[in-house]
């Protein structure tokens, strides 16, 4: 039997992209990255990216998809240099099935 290939489809609905773009802009948002980083947030590329979703809904342009394959995954390339803070344990401990030490 013959599979029907569904067509391509962006990552994420369009309004996502919007939203993220509207949060990113934000006063609170602002001030939280300002606070942490040190800097304001960059926020154009998820305008970029919600400009060419709507694009390729218009007119499936080759070069909408290619921008928004491109950003998603520069995007998960760049969560790839943020690992863990915490060391995922291989098993539980030895002694996890005994009473909590209340006097602690």
């Amino acid at each position: 039997m013959g599979e029907t290939q569904l067509p391509w489809r962006p990552p994420r609905a369009c309004d996502v992209y919007l939203a993220e773009f509207k949060h990113c802009k934000s006063l609170s948002n602002r001030f939280h990255h300002y606070y942490t980083y040190g800097t304001s947030p960059v926020c154009l590329q998820w305008k970029d990216d919600f400009e060419a979703c709507r694009e390729w809904e218009r007119n499936c342009s080759p070069h909408a998809k290619e921008s928004l394959q491109k950003s998603e995954r520069n995007r998960v390339s760049e969560q790839k240099n943020f690992p863990p803070f915490w060391e995922m344990r291989k098993k539980p401990p030895a002694d996890w099935h005994l009473p909590l030490n209340e006097a602690k």
